[in-house]
């Protein structure tokens, strides 16, 4: 399993494989292996990989932390970041890009998406085309619901502005078969990216922006547990959204 969390991290502080190889006195193999693969190094490499990441030890590499008494944590939580603007924009497009059978998505705006990767139409459009179900459901601009979390965010009609420019980038997947494209009226607490059996979930919280919020990665991993609560929701705003013609 991928290690995200240090991924985002390296990400965030501009480090590559072969610069914190060096830092660490190891081989870019290692740290390459420490990403994509999950491998935890020993002890005192980790240690000093932290300090110059800037990252608790415990949080990079779990299998360090001493076993202790706690509280229990999600087994389908797989990483939780500080904020959505310390995810690189390609931990969505990856997780989107290995979808099978779903892809859903629910927003206000999130048009970070198609800015950072003016590709990902097409990347919906070729998943659609294996076969993959793509739900997307994007903020109704002239609902009460969105003027009132523009107010609160104290970005005015700019929210309003988002959803407008949303549409228009979600607007010629309307007609493609496999997708269906809706706008919805709902507060929403969460912002929804979900493929498969696994999610990000990007948090909202009161007068702050999306992007400065936190946001925790699910992966499934029985009936009834976090991903279900946030698939669930997702239907029931789902239900409640208007048909875009294409």
């Amino acid at each position: 399993m991928p290690n995200e969390r240090l991924r985002a991290a390296m990400a965030s502080g501009g480090w590559t494989h072969a610069s914190l190889a060096c830092a660490t006195d190891v081989d870019p193999k290692s740290v390459e292996r420490w990403v994509n693969l999950g491998r935890t190094p020993r002890r005192t490499t980790a240690l000093k990989a932290a300090h110059r990441l800037g990252e608790d030890v415990h949080a990079l590499w779990s299998a360090l932390r001493q076993p202790r008494a706690a509280r229990a944590v999600s087994q389908e939580l797989v990483a939780l970041y500080d904020q959505r603007a310390d995810l690189p924009v390609s931990v969505f497009v990856d997780l989107f890009a290995a979808a099978r059978e779903r892809i859903d998505v629910l927003v206000y705006a999130a048009v970070f998406l198609h800015e950072a990767y003016p590709r990902f139409n097409d990347l919906l459009r070729e998943r659609a085309a294996e076969g993959c179900a793509v739900r997307i459901a994007v903020g109704d601009a002239d609902s009460e619901t969105v003027r009132q979390r523009g107010r609160e965010e104290e970005f005015g009609h700019g929210i309003e502005s988002r959803c407008r420019l949303a549409l228009m980038h979600y607007g010629p997947l309307a007609k493609v078969p496999g997708i269906e494209l809706r706008t919805h009226g709902t507060a929403l607490y969460n912002s929804l990216y979900r493929a498969d059996d696994q999610a990000l979930v990007n948090a909202h919280a009161w007068g702050v922006n999306a992007y400065r919020a936190p946001v925790w990665h699910l992966r499934r991993s029985a009936d009834g547990g976090m991903f279900d609560t946030y698939a669930h929701s997702f239907d029931a705003v789902w239900e409640t959204a208007r048909p875009v013609e294409g």
